[in-house]
């Protein structure tokens, strides 16, 4: 697990701050961790310390095309 701040959500696009200074935009979230933390239509979330676990998803036609997915979130602060 990984610790990141969100910090916003934009045409389809989940974008995190990791403890790095590294920013990631994230294409998926599980369902349970969405429904647990409305991201997308939550403003209160912005700025807020996730503990995050996410995958890469490689596109079946073209290897070079990878999602991002987080697969569990948990809030810290």
């Amino acid at each position: 697990m990984t610790k990141a701040v969100f910090k916003s959500y934009g045409n389809g696009y989940y974008t995190f701050i990791f403890e790095t200074g590294e920013d990631m935009v994230f294409e998926e979230i599980h369902p349970k961790a969405l429904y647990k933390y409305n991201l997308k239509n939550d403003p209160s979330f912005v700025d807020k310390e996730f503990q995050l676990t996410f995958s890469e998803v490689i596109g079946d036609t073209d290897e070079d095309f990878v999602i991002y997915r987080i697969e569990s979130l948990k809030l810290l602060s």
